[in-house]
C-alpha cells in the first residue's frame, strides 16, 4: 500500500523543498511508526531467508541495507526493517549536538536521479542518539536487524582533537549500536577529508576500535580517493584490524553530470555509480577477503545488486534511490536476486 501511493506521494513531496520534504515524511512515520510498520510489513517485508549472511560476526538479515545520512538521529529505527532492510545505519551523529551548514543545503537533479547536499552533519549529538537506542532497547524494541551508527567529527572541534572526538561518540553508544562507522569521508565539515591519511587514521581508529570495545568498526571512504590512496588505506584497515570497508560516500565531482548545477557539496544518486563502482573494486582488490567490503552509491537496480556481490561485497547500501523510488525500493531489489 505504502509502495503503490508513492508516485502521488513522491509528486507531493518533490513540490515541496528537499528537506522541508525529508522532515514531513520522518514527523509522519514518528506519529504511528507500528501501524506504518504493519502496513509496510504486509507487502513488503523481510527479505527472504535465503539472503541472510553473516558480515563482521553480525546477522544481516538480507544484503540491502539503508546508508546513513536520512536518519540521522534514529527517529525510524523499529520501522526500516518491514521494508526489507537486512541492516540500518544511524547518523552521521557528533559528539555535539549542531545545526549543519546554513539552508538551503538539498538540492535534487531530478532529470539526473541525484541529490546534491551540503547538510554539515546537522544532528542532535551522540549523547541524545544513546539515549533514543537505550530507550529502544529497554522497551523491547529494537530491530531484528543489526543497527549500525555513522560517526563523524563535531564541527567545532579542532582537527588534531579530531579523535577524542570520535572517541567520545563512542564510548556514549558503546553497548547500544550494533557496529560503528568511521566517517572521515564526508565533503560538507571543513577539513574532514583531511583525516583521509594513513598516519591520521593509525591514530584515530584504533583509538575507536579500543573505545568500541569489540564492537565492529568500519571505515567509511570517499569515492575522490586516487585508487593508490583507496588502496593504502583499505590495506591500512586490513592491518589495525578494522572489522570492514564502506565504500564509498558522496563525491564532489561534478564531470559525473550531463547537467552543470551551480551548487557545493556531496553528490549522490545515479551518476555516481560509475565512480563509486570503480572505488569499491579498488576496495575489494586490496581486502582481498581479509575484511568485508559493503558497497555503497549509485544503486538502483537489482542486477547493480548482484553484481558487486557476484565481485565480492558482503553487503549493499541505498539512500538516494531509494529517495526516488520510495519505500518498496528495498524488496524489489531482494526479490530480484533471490534466483
Amino acid at each position: 500500500m505504502l509502495d503503490i501511493a508513492y508516485p502521488v506521494t513522491r509528486a507531493i513531496l518533490f513540490s515541496m523543498d528537499a528537506e522541508n520534504a525529508h522532515h514531513m515524511t520522518f514527523r509522519a512515520i514518528s506519529t504511528a511508526p507500528r501501524l506504518l510498520a504493519a502496513i509496510a510489513s504486509m507487502t513488503m517485508g523481510p527479505p527472504s531467508l535465503s539472503l541472510a549472511r553473516e558480515v563482521a560476526g553480525l546477522k544481516f538479515a538480507g544484503p540491502v541495507g539503508l546508508a546513513a545520512g536520512l536518519d540521522k538521529d534514529g527517529v525510524a529505527v523499529p520501522f526500516w526493517p518491514s521494508l526489507g532492510f537486512g541492516f540500518i545505519e544511524m547518523g552521521t551523529v557528533t559528539a555535539h549536538p549542531q545545526p549543519g551548514n546554513p539552508r538551503p543545503r538539498m538540492f535534487r537533479l531530478v532529470d539526473e536521479r541525484a541529490l546534491i547536499n551540503r547538510m554539515g552533519f546537522n544532528n542532535r549529538g551522540s549523547e541524545n542518539l544513546a539515549g533514543r537506542l537505550r530507550a529502544l532497547r529497554e522497551a523491547g524494541r529494537w530491530p531484528s536487524v543489526p543497527v549500525g551508527v555513522n560517526i563523524g567529527k563535531s564541527k567545532i572541534t579542532p582537527l588534531d582533537e579530531a579523535t577524542d572526538d570520535y572517541v567520545t561518540s563512542t564510548k556514549r553508544l558503546q553497548g547500544l549500536a550494533d557496529y560503528f562507522t568511521v566517517n572521515v569521508s564526508s565533503p560538507n565539515t571543513p577539513g574532514l577529508r583531511s583525516l583521509q591519511d594513513r598516519d591520521t587514521l593509525a591514530e584515530l581508529l584504533p583509538a575507536v576500535m579500543e573505545a568500541a570495545k569489540g564492537t565492529p568498526v568500519f571505515l567509511k571512504l570517499a569515492p575522490d580517493l586516487a585508487p593508490e590512496g583507496t588502496a593504502d588505506l583499505v590495506e591500512l584497515a586490513c592491518e589495525l584490524g578494522v572489522s570492514g570497508i564502506v565504500a564509498s560516500n558522496t563525491t564532489i565531482r561534478r564531470d559525473v553530470l550531463r547537467s552543470d548545477p551551480d551548487e557545493g557539496g556531496g553528490l549522490s544518486g545515479r551518476p555516481l555509480w560509475k565512480l563509486a563502482r570503480s572505488s569499491i573494486q579498488t576496495a575489494l582488490d586490496t581486502a582481498n577477503r581479509r575484511i568485508p567490503v559493503i558497497g555503497v552509491g549509485g544503486i538502483e537496480r537489482a542486477d547493480q545488486v548482484q553484481e558487486l556481490l557476484d565481485a565480492g561485497c558482503a553487503a549493499v547500501q541505498v539512500y538516494t534511490a531509494f529517495i526516488y523510488e520510495g519505500p518498496g525500493l528495498p524488496s524489489r531489489l531482494n526479490r530480484g536476486i533471490e534466483n
